[in-house]
C-alpha cells in the first residue's frame, strides 16, 4: 500500500463509442478531479482509452482529447477488434507500474462512476480486489435480464466460480495486476481469472444506469460466446456430463436388450424392429454427435492455446 495518495488508471474499452464517448471522457474527467481535490488518489492519475478497431469517429475523438489533456487521457488503437476481454486486458498491461491501482469500467457509464471514491476506500482497507456489483436488474429489457441471469445461473452449475451480477467494472491494485498478468491463457475469461488469484477483496453494490446514447454493443452473439468460453476455460464438467451420458445410455440400451430378449421368447406380439433397433439408433446417434460436439469445443480451445498467438496487436498509441 503507498504512504501517499495512490495514482489511479481508469482503462476504458472503447467499440464504436461516437455517440457518448465525448461526454464519457468528460465526466470521468471531472471524477479524476474530484478524486484528486479529496486526496484520495493524486494529481498523476490518468485515463487509459483502449480502441478495440472501432469503425467511427473513436479514434479521433481520443486523439482529439489527448491532444487536450496529454497527461489526463491516454490510449491505444488495436489494428482491429480483438474482442472487449482483450482491451481490457491491454489496458491493464500497457498501465502496469504506471500507477498503484487500475480500474476497469465501459465507455457507456452505465456503471455508477460516483462509488469509485467507495472502491479506493476498499483498496485502502487493504483488499487488492474490488468488485462493482449492481443492485438489481431494472434498467435492463425483459429478454436481457433473463438471459444475464441464466448466464450467472449455468456458470454457477458448471463449476465456474464468478461474483453474480458483476461484469467487469472493478479496482484492482498492482500486486493484483502482477499475477494476473503470469495468466498466458488465449481463451480470456477475466470474470473468471480474477476470483482464482484468491487475494482479499470486498464487493461494493450501485445501481446501474440507463444508457444515455448509442446502442450496446455487447449482442446476444457475443453473449454466448462469452459464455462458452466461461464455461470451456474453467470447468470440465460438460466432459464429465458427457461420461454420465455414456453410462445412462449403456444402462437404458441393456434394459431395452433385456426387453427385446423378453419380447421373443415369451410374449411375440410387438413387431419387432422399430423399437429395439431405430429409436435407439437415432437416440444414440444425437447423444454421439453432441458429445463429439463438446469435446471438438475444448479441442478447439487447445488448438488456440498451443499457437500462442498474440491476444491484440497494437496499431498506435497515444
Amino acid at each position: 500500500m503507498p504512504k501517499t495518495s495512490p495514482t489511479l488508471a481508469i482503462i476504458v474499452p472503447c467499440f464504436n463509442e461516437q455517440a457518448i464517448l465525448d461526454d464519457s471522457i468528460t465526466k470521468l474527467l471531472q471524477e479524476l478531479k474530484n478524486l484528486i481535490s479529496q486526496k484520495k488518489i493524486n494529481s498523476h492519475s490518468f485515463l487509459y482509452l483502449v480502441n478495440d478497431g472501432s469503425q467511427d469517429k473513436t479514434q479521433k475523438i481520443i486523439e482529439k482529447t489527448h491532444a487536450k489533456y496529454p497527461s489526463k487521457v491516454r490510449g491505444l488503437t488495436f489494428s482491429r477488434n480483438f474482442s472487449h476481454q482483450n482491451a481490457i486486458l491491454a489496458g491493464l498491461s500497457k498501465c502496469s507500474h504506471k500507477a498503484d491501482i487500475f480500474l476497469t469500467i465501459d465507455a457507456d457509464l452505465q456503471d455508477d462512476i460516483t462509488v469509485i471514491g467507495k472502491f479506493i476506500d476498499a483498496y485502502l482497507e487493504k483488499n487488492e480486489i474490488v468488485y462493482g456489483v449492481r443492485k438489481d436488474r431494472k434498467t435492463d429489457s425483459y429478454f436481457k435480464k433473463t438471459t444475464a441471469q441464466t448466464f450467472y445461473k449455468l456458470m454457477h452449475l458448471m463449476g465456474v466460480e464468478i461474483i453474480y451480477n458483476h461484469a467487469d467494472y472493478r479496482l484492482i491494485s498492482q500486486r493484483a495486476l502482477d499475477e494476473l498478468e503470469k495468466f498466458q491463457e488465449v481463451n480470456l475469461f477475466l470474470r473468471g481469472i480474477f476470483p482464482l488469484l484468491g487475494f482479499k477483496n470486498k464487493i461494493i453494490h450501485y445501481n446501474r444506469q440507463n444508457r444515455q446514447n448509442g446502442k450496446s454493443k455487447y449482442s446476444l452473439s457475443k453473449m454466448l460466446s462469452l459464455t462458452l468460453d466461461g464455461i470451456t476455460s474453467f470447468s470440465i464438467k460438460p466432459l464429465r456430463l458427457v461420461t454420465w451420458v455414456g453410462f445412462l445410455i449403456f444402462l437404458f440400451s441393456l434394459i431395452m436388450s433385456i426387453w427385446v430378449i423378453i419380447d421373443k421368447l415369451f410374449i411375440g406380439h410387438t413387431v419387432s424392429g422399430w423399437a429395439s433397433t431405430v429409436l435407439p439408433i437415432y437416440f444414440i446417434g444425437g447423444i454421439q454427435i453432441l458429445s463429439i460436439g463438446i469435446i471438438g469445443e475444448y479441442l478447439g480451445k487447445i488448438y488456440r492455446e498451443v499457437k500462442h498467438r498474440p491476444p491484440f496487436i497494437i496499431e498506435k498509441e497515444l
